[in-house]
């Protein structure tokens, strides 16, 4: 069961934005965050929810997509996301959040696909302007956006290819390939 929903949990960028996502939905997948597991426990994440279209239209000329597609400025309207999860550290608590993101940010994935919706996890931001946008308090770093939305794209993992090239690409019917390695060239040992 799991494996299923960690094979799911694919990047997509493309989303059906008719389909709504409920701010309920948003606070549960944050639920799923505020859950996960947190160095010290100091639990020094907060997140800001957005789900309104007139809030979504706002925050999507922030964000970067897709840097591997050169030719593509990331989703058109009525495939942009439908809602998007601002994920912030709180420097009250910690000025170094270590692993806490990844940890949280893969439990809110994983529920959203268990929903039958899909992520992206965005790193390239414009962060002063999203700040402004959100009116964001200073003692909040913006760390990552998780962009939401029932996906409309094929996503489809496939083995990494001799040559090691590790770049997502997309084919002409616009279905997006992602290359892995192959679990034999990940472990180094087994003892």
């Amino acid at each position: 069961m799991i494996k299923d929903l960690v094979f799911k949990n694919r990047s997509y960028r493309r989303f059906d934005q008719s389909a709504r996502i409920a701010p309920e939905t948003l606070r549960e997948l944050c639920d799923l965050a505020r859950l996960s597991p947190s160095g010290r426990n100091a639990q020094p994440l907060k997140y800001i929810l957005v789900s309104s279209e007139e809030m979504c239209a706002k925050v999507y000329p922030t964000l970067s997509w897709a840097g591997y597609l050169k030719e593509w400025d990331g989703p058109e309207e009525g495939e942009r996301p439908a809602a998007y999860v601002v994920v912030l550290g709180d420097t009250a608590i910690a000025n170094n959040y270590g692993i806490d993101a990844g940890l949280a940010i893969q439990s809110l994935t994983l529920g959203a696909v268990e929903k039958g919706l899909g992520g992206c996890i965005i790193q390239t931001v414009r962060r002063d302007d999203l700040a402004k946008i959100l009116d964001i308090p200073s003692q909040f770093e913006i760390l990552y956006v998780v962009a939401l939305g029932k996906p409309v794209e094929k996503v489809v993992v496939e083995t990494l290819k001799p040559d090691g090239d590790i770049k997502y690409w997309r084919d002409a019917e616009q279905t997006h390939h992602v290359p892995k390695r192959e679990l034999k060239d990940l472990i180094v040992a087994e003892k």
